[in-house]
């Protein structure tokens, strides 16, 4: 049965279709806003695999080509593996979804979103999480939702609500917001500096929004949905939790009662497994998974019921105190810059590489290319969590993290005429334990000052924590991976003094009002500039001297006409002078050469050869050329790079000449005046210059 229901979304018309498409999948409807269209399909297994303890939920999003009518790059010209747009745009589908399955669904489930059409206005991320949301509603599978996602945009003050990709380029904030009728469950995005009650009024208006797309979906829900299929709970033998907790109790407590090191930590909570798997191991044969479920859910409670009671947590500080932190700048002695950033038991180095226009990287996908001249790569290799792993290439999680601290940095990165660098910033993790994307941030900010890129400001970044029982809550300021891992929510805010420049939330319940939001905001505010203190005193500004082993750069304008004459026949001229002085040159359409070199010297001499090469003569201006070629009447002379003039048999001495070769040879240098221009031909004098000569030695004697 085909069903449609629309509704009005920022003057625009979004609506939901079922019944037509991929009717096989346990849910499908295809989202439309213009012509924009995306298709979601989500697909159950009707039984979950034995003995696995985990919801394995896979969220896959492809953007097809033939969508904006272009083929895909390349030379196999089909779509290969996901782009990282792609991926970004997955994990927004997957982390407001992913709260609201129930806790004992372990069936294996997928969704994949179609981009099906693009209009080039109307981004189609939202929507397919819009339509991951409306066929999970309509299906069977259980889902507690529905819920929405929009994109908010600020344009002259005024709030709008999913932005055309135009509007956004002129967007102070641009935020992606999920969330039910009632609350908010995920935030995403960037701004200029704003306030927290900036965001805060941003998330408000969202929340409007996304209410009107809750309804809708489940106005579909009546029409076409299915009925859901019944999760049995998990049944716990309760003698065995009884005698669990009577063996190790007392001895959970004290370890969450104690100030330990995470490695501590970890290998206490091993020994108290080990000691109550061996006790019961006769009376309770092969439970050693249910008795480590119950532990886990044991330190859990422990955990949130002191924070929530005493206020303080398992590292032993209060809700508000960051971590110890330590920075060291210029660790390594040949990258362009440099910086250590420890917090607590979280490190990051971080290296700056400053590079030329042909380091940019070029983006493709169903927008118009662009490329990038600030780029960020976030590695978290398995060692900084003490773990072996398998070193595969970068994961979904690293090109998310990656992306939140780029976004962050990228407000104070400095305008293309003021630095013409293209900057790479690889964050490598080298031990983690709470935030390592923040302390990314951190490191990013002290690494780019450390290699001279006149950043505006500073930037730093606080993740925030909270554990919620009722209506009793706790904000944690700079969590720690255990208090991610049994809490509520994890927000992270990254920004300068003035103001906000990123932001992320994810949260593990259903919602959280904006008195919460609120104070997590403010109090992540406090954190910040705490953090910005500690950096600010190692570094305030950025150095005035690059590297020594960083390329030089250096600008220079010529009218567009003259680009082929720098070029040349087949790339002829600008190869010669890349090869002559060491140097690489790249030329934009508008006329801008950016000329580079590890020798600023070789540089120099490069754009004063330029600068001779697009010249244009002058009559009665004197050259410094070079004979070419000699003939009978006279020699030709090049008095700038590829224009020769004629120095003529009776213009090279103020006395009889027989003989050219009597003064020249081929390669000699040679003063000249250039005298007359005619259909293009350069008529030159040495005699004009020598006879000035003269009479300016016969004034001298005069008037002494």
């Amino acid at each position: 049965m085909l069903v449609s229901k629309e509704v009005e979304i920022g003057g625009k018309v979004l609506s939901l279709e079922t019944g037509r498409f991929a009717k096989q999948a346990n849910g499908a409807v295809m989202v439309r806003m213009g012509d924009t269209m995306v298709l979601v399909s989500a697909v159950a297994q009707s039984e979950p695999k034995e003995d696995q303890d985990f919801f394995p939920l896979q969220v896959e999003y492809r953007e097809k080509t033939s969508a904006a009518g272009k083929f895909p790059g390349g030379f196999i010209k089909r779509e290969g593996r996901p782009s990282e747009k792609e991926i970004l745009s997955a994990r927004l589908i997957d982390r407001p979804i992913r709260p609201l399955f129930p806790e004992d669904f372990n069936n294996e489930t997928q969704i994949i979103a179609f981009v099906l059409s693009f209009d080039g206005e109307n981004d189609p991320d939202v929507l397919g999480a819009v339509g991951a949301s409306a066929a999970l509603t309509i299906s069977d599978i259980p889902f507690d939702g529905p819920i929405a996602e929009v994109r908010i945009g600020r344009v002259d003050g005024e709030f709008i609500v999913n932005p055309t990709n135009s509007q956004i380029k002129l967007s102070d904030v641009e935020l992606v917001v999920a969330g039910s009728a009632d609350s908010i469950m995920m935030v995403e995005g960037e701004s200029r500096e704003v306030s927290e009650n900036d965001l805060l009024d941003a998330l408000k208006f969202a929340q409007a929004e996304i209410k009107k797309i809750v309804d809708l979906q489940n106005e579909l829900k009546e029409a076409a949905g299915k009925t859901k299929w019944e999760v049995k709970p998990k049944e716990l033998d309760q003698a065995l939790k009884d005698e669990v907790y009577s063996l190790a109790q007392e001895k959970q407590k004290q370890v969450v009662a104690s100030v330990l090191a995470k490695e501590e930590r970890s290998a206490k909570n091993k020994e108290i497994l080990d000691e109550v798997n061996v006790a019961l191991a006769e009376k309770y044969p092969e439970q050693e998974k249910v008795i480590g479920e119950i532990l886990h859910d044991m330190e859990k409670d422990m955990m949130r019921e002191r924070i929530l009671n005493e206020g303080i947590r398992l590292d032993g500080r209060n809700t508000t105190q960051v971590r110890p932190i330590s920075i060291d700048l210029a660790v390594l002695p040949r990258t362009h810059g440099s910086a250590l950033f420890t917090r607590g038991e979280t490190q990051s180095l971080t290296t700056v590489t400053l590079g030329t226009k042909s380091d940019e990287q070029i983006i493709d996908g169903l927008s118009e290319e662009y490329k990038k001249k600030f780029m960020l790569h976030y590695n978290f290799p398995p060692f900084s969590v003490g773990e072996v792993g398998r070193m595969t290439g970068v994961g979904r999680r690293e090109i998310g993290h990656g992306n939140l601290a780029e976004r962050a940095l990228k407000i104070v990165f400095p305008q293309e005429n003021d630095f013409p660098y293209t900057v790479r910033v690889i964050s490598d993790i080298l031990e983690s334990n709470g935030s390592s994307s923040m302390a990314t941030v951190c490191a990013g900010s002290l690494a780019m000052m450390d290699a001279g890129v006149p950043v505006k400001k500073a930037v730093s970044g606080i993740a925030m924590g909270l554990v919620k029982e009722g209506d009793k809550y706790a904000i944690l300021s700079d969590i720690l991976g255990n208090e991610d891992h049994l809490g509520d929510m994890d927000f992270k805010v990254a920004g300068t003094s003035d103001g906000i420049t990123a932001f992320q939330m994810d949260i593990k319940i259903q919602g959280i009002s904006f008195e919460i939001m609120e104070k997590a905001l403010h109090q992540a505010n406090e954190g910040r500039m705490h953090i910005l203190s500690k950096m600010n005193e190692v570094i305030k500004q950025p150095r005035e001297q690059l590297s020594t082993y960083a390329p030089r750069l250096i600008t220079m304008h010529v009218e567009t006409d003259q680009i082929g004459l720098i070029i040349g026949p087949g790339g002829k001229t600008i190869q010669g002078m890349q090869r002559l002085y060491g140097v690489e040159i790249n030329i934009e359409d508008d006329g801008t050469v950016n000329i580079a070199s590890p020798n600023r010297e070789n540089a120099t001499k490069c754009k004063e050869y330029i600068k001779k090469l697009t010249a244009t003569p002058e009559v009665g201006e004197v050259y410094d050329g070079v004979i070419t070629k000699l003939m009978d009447f006279g020699a030709f002379v090049e008095i700038l790079p590829g224009k020769e003039g004629l120095l003529h048999i009776s213009q090279i001495d103020n006395k009889r000449v027989e003989k050219v070769s009597d003064y020249f040879k081929p390669g000699d240098k040679v003063t000249v005046k250039l005298m007359k221009i005619e259909n293009g031909k350069f008529s030159l004098s040495r005699k004009e210059l020598l006879n000035e000569k003269s009479k300016s030695e016969k004034n001298k004697e005069t008037a002494s």
